[in-house]
């Protein structure tokens, strides 16, 4: 019978330094994942802190009927700077995802990254009426020099922007309430119905955004059920616009009950955006 065969101490030595090599890749890579994971978490809790005090600035009974769009402006600056905090925490976290690195930790990051451009868009919306751009949120997560401090992906960025009509929608939902907040209320609903729209052709390309798509198609039902209202009863009430008032409140406070809001619009039953 044959003698077994012992590797060499050599042997031995070459296989436990490849191992130790690999644990340390391996040790690297969870590291970095790990504090990646605890930075988007903390990302995505102060953009949901951001997007809730926009909607308290406008939703603020106190405001004075009339100048909507200055209050709009006010709320947009003081969005962004809330926002100067995400940006600082993304520019320090660049020494993590330096060339393709980004790449290999960018599932880590995603989640926060989404929920910051939910929240930029959302006060660029109030500031200029409009969506924001890709480009507009690569400059903005840029150095003074405009070099990027990574790459923002199509997908992170379509995502984010899908979230945010869920937040018009409650926007607009609470507008209603408000003197010319209806005239809003169409504006905003006619933006997400084009928002809707133009999203469709990635929706078979983008992982998520199908789901998504159809939360956006729920905001946007409960926005047109909300906007035809209350043109019926502008036609029944136009000769009495305390009456009417009066009315909107009724209907947006049933509302409110049947789908779990509160009184900014923020749903208490959880978001089918951030699924």
């Amino acid at each position: 019978m044959a003698a077994a065969v012992h590797p060499s101490s050599s042997s031995r030595e070459m296989i436990m330094e490849a191992f130790n090599g690999h644990r340390e890749v391996l040790d690297e890579f969870y590291d970095r994942r790990e504090v990646l994971v605890k930075l988007s978490r903390d990302i995505t809790a102060l953009s949901k802190k951001c997007i809730f005090m926009l909607h308290r600035l406008m939703s603020d009974p106190s405001n004075t009927p009339g100048i909507e769009r200055e209050q709009s402006l006010v709320a947009a600056k003081q969005g962004y700077e809330c926002l100067k905090q995400i940006k600082s925490m993304l520019e320090n976290a660049r020494e993590y995802l330096r060339g393709n690195e980004f790449w290999k930790y960018q599932r880590s990051i995603a989640p926060g990254l989404q929920e910051f451009i939910e929240a930029y868009g959302f006060a660029y919306y109030l500031e200029h009426n409009a969506l924001v751009h890709y480009a507009d949120i690569q400059a903005y997560l840029s150095d003074d020099s405009g070099i990027p401090y990574f790459p923002l992906p199509p997908s992170d960025y379509l995502l984010g922007i899908s979230d945010l009509t869920g937040e018009l929608m409650r926007y607009a939902i609470s507008a209603i309430t408000t003197p010319g907040g209806r005239i809003r209320a169409r504006v905003v609903c006619d933006f997400v119905r084009d928002c809707r729209a133009k999203f469709e052709a990635f929706a078979p390309q983008i992982k998520g955004l199908d789901q998504k798509q159809k939360a956006t198609t729920s905001s946007l039902r409960k926005m047109e059920d909300a906007t035809y209202a209350m043109a019926i009863r502008e036609r029944e009430y136009a000769a009495s616009p305390e009456r009417l008032d009066q009315l909107v409140s009724e209907y947006v406070s049933g509302s409110s009950r049947d789908h779990g809001w509160d009184s900014s619009g923020r749903t208490n039953q959880g978001d089918d955006h951030d699924e």
